[in-house]
């Protein structure tokens, strides 16, 4: 049905299955900005933040009538300014951070809220962005947005996107905010969300005695190349705990193929990982990857509510790629840097 409806109006926009997750593809044809207002049927709609864009998610019922009809309404939402200073420390990500900040403020507490992120930020990748910026609706966000700069002009050329076909909107020098925060990165440490909700944050560390049955490498929130280049550098010349199953998803079809160029799908197959295709698949629960009753997943997902990869009896923990390479080593809930060293 879809496949005709396509056809049927000349849509050329169109990815059909094996492309990838959506988000992950918009971000890479181009289709996102800086300066655009982009409304999506998925609540993780607000990953295109990570470009300088507007991006919300709405339902369903509102996009069928945004598509026909052209029009739809929001409210303005008010500001919170988040300070991210310093530096994050060898072993923690972008990840740990996002999550750090959402257990800091608690599941609502941006709600309906457009989130800035200020500071250090020049440290940060677009794929960082993505990630930090993808996770905003687990705090209620409405918006979630990195300043566009130069790391935003480098990563639109190299997908042969040049600076006339967009605008930066920057926030004002005496722009108002709601609510400001401050983060000094060198304190983060590695962290994961535990059952059933992604504000209840603790230090992975405090952890290690959580065994795990399934481990989940990917979505669109940490899906990407540098997520499971990180992976890969973990598992290397090491083996995934015989008690444990790790899947492996990349986000997009592209991301896959430039991991078996690099290399890095010959590392995590020798380390025994499950390479699953481009897709959301066990992320909600819809394939390879359903969880059954009592079993515990750590997963790069953005969330972890009851039932939400499958039997209602089951357990998921949230935590950074190389938190959950290095939980599938160990066969529990495992800092990084511990397998590491």
């Amino acid at each position: 049905m879809i496949r005709e409806f396509v056809s049927k109006y000349g849509i050329k926009n169109f990815f059909d299955v094996g492309v990838g997750v959506c988000h992950q593809v918009v971000v890479e044809k181009g289709l996102a900005l800086p300066g655009m207002l982009l409304l999506g049927s998925d609540s993780h709609t607000c990953s295109y933040g990570a470009v300088g864009a507007f991006s919300s998610g709405i339902d369903r019922t509102e996009a069928a009538s945004l598509i026909l009809t052209g029009e739809t309404w929001l409210k303005v939402p008010n500001s919170i300014k988040i300070n991210l200073n310093g530096k994050l420390s060898n072993g923690v990500y972008a990840k740990d951070l996002i999550l750090h900040i959402i257990g800091d403020i608690s599941a609502s507490g941006a709600n309906y809220c457009s989130v800035e992120y200020h500071g250090d930020i020049s440290q940060f990748s677009i794929d960082d962005r993505f990630t930090i910026c993808n996770m905003g609706v687990e705090m209620g966000a409405k918006n979630s947005v990195f300043s566009p700069d130069k790391a935003t002009t480098n990563f639109l050329e190299s997908i042969g996107i040049y600076d006339k076909s967009y605008d930066f909107i920057l926030p004002d020098n005496d722009a108002n905010y709601s609510q400001q925060l401050d983060y000094e990165l060198s304190k983060i440490v590695p962290v994961v969300a535990c059952p059933h909700s992604v504000d209840n944050v603790k230090p992975a560390e405090d952890l290690k005695d959580i065994d795990i049955h399934q481990c989940l490498i990917g979505t669109c929130t940490n899906g990407r190349l540098v997520d499971l280049e990180i992976a890969a550098n973990i598992l290397n010349g090491k083996k995934v705990n015989s008690k444990v199953r790790l899947l492996v998803l990349p986000a997009s079809k592209d991301i896959y193929q430039k991991a078996v160029e690099k290399g890095i799908i010959e590392i995590l197959l020798k380390a025994g990982s499950v390479i699953l295709p481009p897709g959301c698949g066990p992320c909600l629960g819809a394939h390879q990857g359903c969880l059954a009753p009592g079993e515990r997943c750590i997963s790069t997902a953005n969330r972890n509510f009851k039932g939400r990869m499958g039997c209602k009896e089951s357990e998921i923990y949230l935590a950074s790629p190389a938190t959950v390479a290095a939980s599938a080593i160990t066969g529990k809930i495992t800092d990084p840097r511990e397998v590491k060293r």
